[in-house]
């Protein structure tokens, strides 16, 4: 993949900051918001690189509750 996908990125990451700016959020709060966030994401895929190879997960619903039969 070329680096095209980190053009897209920037973009979608402006439109987010953009959009709260228009509804009153100060510029450098969002911006201290997104990079918290992206911190936590960071954090989060350092405990668990791929939470979908995750085995608590489970794959369907269950069929026990009543209107199920």
């Amino acid at each position: 993949m070329t680096a095209q996908w980190r053009d897209e990125l920037r973009l979608k990451l402006e439109d987010l900051v953009d959009r709260f700016v228009t509804e009153g959020v100060d510029q450098k709060e969002v911006l201290g918001a997104v990079s918290e966030e992206i911190g936590n994401l960071h954090k989060a895929y350092q405990q668990d690189p791929d939470p979908a190879d995750d085995d608590s997960m489970v794959d369907e619903p269950a069929n026990d509750w009543p209107a199920a039969t």
